[in-house]
């Protein structure tokens, strides 16, 4: 049994940081620092929340190429299972690349084998084997997000409890049935930003009114303002953030701050306590380059922040 599987996409990402300058048509730029590592949200998440001590797993396709090897064996490498991969003759494994300017950055991606996967290529024991589902970057993966509720209902059935991080859409359409959806959702986990671009309004507070008939549970990442939790009794609390002083970059700080909310939910703590450890994990993850990086020295746990 496995605490958690975590479903999603898999890609390798190319990190580039210290560039001089923004890239501009026709002109070379350099960058002092370079970074291969494992990427995409879904795979950061399972990392570091099988760092923080929870059985993770991981369902998602790659292909059979020098960037999915890159993947599996970093998976593996941080302990999680890779038994639910699925390997893909046909199709590329993704990349991302991503130029980093201190707290933001700019990102191209190929979606490649990550797009293709779909409710009928993923083995049943994915819903009997864990406790809990965790599902992120759905704009991203066409088949997943058009199986999106029948996946979430499949897992429900099962007993599973679900959580949701859909990330922003590429496209802005937000073309999702979120009314139908939600409501099946245990824990519903956007940034502020991608709140408020679903629910088309024009403030986090208006956003969260929007949605708020429909959630059971809702924690809004709000970057430097740390986030807000809505319970569906109408509590809502908001979490300070804890501020790294001196920021490497925040690739993957929100899938930190998810990979360390549900492992302390899957282990029993209250919801205040999730959305504490949550900050504090997204924090650690500025500390180093790449989304998992900051977790790989065991003495992350005892950082003051």
């Amino acid at each position: 049994m496995y605490d958690i599987i975590a479903l999603g996409e898999l890609n390798a990402d190319l990190i580039l940081n210290r560039i001089g300058g923004f890239p501009e048509m026709g002109k070379e730029k350099f960058a002092d620092d370079m970074l291969l590592t494992l990427g995409s949200s879904t795979a950061i998440f399972a990392a570091n929340a099988a760092a923080c001590g929870s059985k993770v797993a991981f369902c998602g396709m790659v292909g059979n190429d020098l960037f999915g090897q890159l993947v599996v064996d970093s998976l593996k490498a941080k302990t999680v299972s890779t038994e639910y991969l699925i390997h893909s003759d046909v199709y590329a494994t993704g990349v991302t690349v991503a130029l980093s300017y201190g707290t933001d950055r700019a990102m191209v991606t190929h979606a490649g084998a990550m797009e293709q996967m779909r409710l009928a290529d993923i083995d049943p024991a994915v819903f009997t084997s864990g406790k809990h589902l965790h599902l992120s970057s759905i704009f991203m993966q066409s088949g997943v997000k058009e199986d999106l509720i029948a996946i979430v209902r499949t897992a429900k059935e099962q007993g599973m409890t679900v959580s949701l991080d859909t990330q922003w859409d590429p496209t802005e359409q937000w073309a999702i049935d979120w009314q139908t959806l939600l409501p099946m959702v245990d824990i519903f986990m956007p940034n502020e930003s991608e709140l408020q671009a679903l629910t088309r309004t024009d403030s986090v507070a208006a956003a969260i009114e929007h949605i708020r008939p429909l959630i059971n549970t809702l924690v809004v990442k709000c970057g430097t303002e740390g986030s807000i939790l809505v319970t569906k009794d109408g509590q809502e609390h908001h979490q300070p953030a804890l501020l790294n002083p001196n920021v490497v970059d925040t690739i993957g700080a929100g899938d930190s701050f998810n990979a360390g909310f549900i492992h302390a939910f899957v282990q029993g703590k209250n919801l205040i306590e999730c959305q504490q450890f949550g900050n504090f994990t997204g924090a650690v993850n500025t500390t180093a380059a790449g989304g998992t990086t900051a977790f790989e020295n065991p003495e992350w746990k005892n950082l003051k922040l």
